[in-house]
């Protein structure tokens, strides 16, 4: 029994964009951002109880409508029409590939000896919604296989000697709590609509939320009959709206007022401007409107541009309440067309005139920095860029991300094996049993198994790393360029760990030791923040430093074991701060052998500068067994190719 939809409180944004999709499933689907606790699952699974009817081909198990059944449909040829409710699919975050998209019959393979298609969530959420939860830890290769369905509106299967293609248009629902991660762009921008919800602070709301709520789980029966008119009357305003829909006009004002208000805010492409014109003609039609208005643009545009405006994974969500409605306004005045304005911006007295007798701003000249021991205030970092792949060499098994090579119980299948995997591997089982159907005494067209013929599947996904980043802050590399370059390079190597689901951690050393400037952690904007306020100056005390990784990475170990360090140590490979009088050098070759010894992978980022260079990070980068790689280098704009954090054992 599902929570009725009309017994909802509060979240109106939620239940307009949803109804708004129910209305016009052109729009794209809802991505639902919020923390735990909100409500957003039962929100959408209510959803289910309004959609309206569906005709079907009876027996297609692929939802054609009888009216334009799919002509390649598997289960052509089509016949008589029937009825049947929406379809609303989960899909778990955990589902193997072939339950996405189908695969192999087994029981006909095994019973009949013929290779057919079974179906998989696709097929069945055809004409439906496809429902995902915590869409943002769902696996990679899952992710592309909704691209390719999402983009084509087609399901293409080529596996286990079955090739099918059928029809696979669907409204996707997803749901996510912004704090594990966030989604890939490319499937972050498929959702037409987004919205971020959060618990109410108003005592009535939450109040009436428990009431409700506890009376469902007392009597859930009783509590959707006293909601059933409300949900009815809604699933008819729904049909009527969907009625009303090819007949409601979008006149030209608005759609420039829509262009514009898209060019405003910088949106990449034009899938933005094809959502928000949709929905605001779907909004029109719910309110019963004839004609697109202003009211049902600026609607749409709260909707379809908040996840959409994001430049960078540590902007904040959501839509600037000045901008928009500048931009609105704005909008507007170009369709009244300008107004004689003798103050405006072309008056000589105006002061935005390029004559206004200032000249060009003076330019801060940048101060000398030495390298002695004083402290230096923190630089501002150089512009972010996009990282290139830094990877752990060999498979492993943490926790799902997005970085590294991992056996895993869901991943795609990469080959049969008799001693390791998880589930059936189908053709490799019939292949093994195949040479020996003869010699069993085969009868009809069933297949003759034996013990010694199962395969396990070997599957193969992406797991998170721990990425601890170890910064030389000393005054060697307290130049401001060379510092502003540096921290520029970190940020966008943890941006890089924010969108793969890492957990960072970050070491500096400077003076006379070490510090653990950030605990690992998930909350990788905390790290950004610790970064953009790093003092420099003082001598290198770089053996301290890595003795610090040594530790932080023992400890990190016994509190999650399976998930694999990288660490990025970004330094010009001097030291001249050591212990006991002993050389630092030496100490510092110390303690990276002491690393190695560790297993622990490694990127050295060599950030000396100058016409004569020493080549320290390099030797320092051979003793650890990693990789050595100037700040240029970590650009995927500049260097092409996947990095390997260090030599393959």
């Amino acid at each position: 029994m599902r929570f009725p939809f009309s017994a909802i409180v509060g979240h109106d944004d939620l239940r307009m964009a949803l109804l708004l999709n129910a209305v016009h499933p052109g729009i794209g689907g809802v991505l639902v951002r919020g923390e735990k606790g909100t409500a957003k699952s039962t929100i959408v699974r209510a959803l289910a109880a309004l959609l309206p009817a569906v005709d079907v081909v009876p027996g297609c198990r692929f939802a054609c409508d009888p009216a334009g059944p799919d002509p390649r449909c598997p289960d052509a040829p089509h016949d008589g029409a029937d009825q049947r409710a929406a379809r609303l699919v989960e899909l778990p975050v955990g589902a193997t590939e072939d339950r996405l998209v189908g695969s192999l019959d087994l029981e006909r393979a095994l019973t009949e000896g013929v290779r057919a298609y079974q179906p998989g969530l696709l097929a069945a959420a055809h004409r439906g919604v496809l429902y995902v939860d915590e869409v943002n830890l769902l696996h990679d290769h899952l992710v592309d296989l909704l691209l390719d369905a999402a983009a084509m509106g087609r399901a293409h299967v080529e596996r286990e000697g079955v090739s099918v293609s059928h029809a696979a248009s669907f409204l996707l629902v997803g749901t996510m709590n912004p704090e594990e991660g966030e989604l890939r762009p490319q499937l972050l921008d498929r959702f037409g609509l987004t919205v971020h919800v959060v618990s109410s602070r108003d005592v009535a709301v939450r109040t009436e939320v428990i009431r409700r709520r506890l009376a469902f789980e007392a009597d859930p029966a009783g509590f959707a009959a006293q909601w059933a008119a409300a949900d009815a009357e809604l699933a008819e305003q729904i049909v009527k709206a969907r009625t009303a829909l090819p007949g409601v006009a979008l006149p030209d004002s608005e759609l420039r007022r829509i262009a514009s208000v898209c060019a405003s805010f910088e949106v990449d492409g034009m899938r933005a401007d094809l959502v928000v014109a949709r929905t605001a003609i779907a909004h029109a039609a719910w309110r019963g409107g004839d004609a697109v208005t202003a009211d049902d643009v600026e609607v749409a545009v709260r909707l379809a541009l908040p996840h959409r405006r994001r430049r960078d994974p540590f902007d904040e969500p959501g839509i600037d309440e000045q901008q928009l409605q500048d931009a609105l306004r704005n909008a507007a005045e170009q369709e009244e067309g300008p107004e004689d304005d003798p103050d405006g911006p072309d008056s000589p007295d105006s002061p935005d005139s390029p004559d206004d007798g200032g000249g060009e701003p003076p330019r801060n000249a940048e101060q000398p920095q030495g390298s002695g021991g004083g402290d230096q205030p923190p630089v501002p970092p150089a512009p972010a860029f996009r990282a290139r792949l830094l990877q752990v060499p060999g498979v492993g098994e943490g926790a799902p991300g997005r970085r590294s090579r991992a056996a895993a119980r869901n991943g795609h299948t990469v080959r049969p094996s008799t001693v390791e995997g998880h589930g059936l591997h189908v053709v490799g089982t019939l292949s093994a049993a195949a040479p020996h159907q003869a010699a069993r005494g085969r009868a009809g067209a069933g297949l003759v198994l034996r013990a010694q013929d199962l395969r396990l599947a070997v599957r193969e996904g992406k797991e998170s790393n721990l990425v601890l980043f170890c910064v030389d802050a000393s005054g060697s590399m307290a130049a401001r360029k060379r510092m502003s370059a540096v921290t520029g390079a970190v940020l966008s190597l943890l941006r890089d760990a924010y969108q793969r689901r890492d957990k960072v951690g970050v070491v500096t050393f400077r003076g006379s030791s070490a510090e653990v400037t950030l605990p690992p952690t998930s909350s990788v904007d905390a790290a950004a923040a610790r970064l953009k306020g790093l003092r420099t100056g003082g001598r290198t005390p770089l053996a301290d430093g890595l003795l610090r990784v040594r530790r932080v990475l023992a400890a990190e170990r016994l509190r999650d074991p399976r998930r694999r360090p990288l660490l990025v140590l970004l330094t010009d490979g001097r030291a001249t701060q050591g212990a006991g009088g002993r050389d630092p050098m030496d100490d510092a070759m110390r303690a990276a052998g002491m690393l190695a010894a560790d297993g622990v992978a490694t990127i050295v980022v060599d950030c000396e500068q100058g016409h004569v260079r020493l080549g320290l990070a390099a030797k320092l980068a051979a003793v650890m067994g990693g990789t050595c790689l100037r700040l240029a280098e970590l650009s995927a704009d500049q260097v092409t190719g996947v990095v390997r954090a260090a030599r393959a054992a």
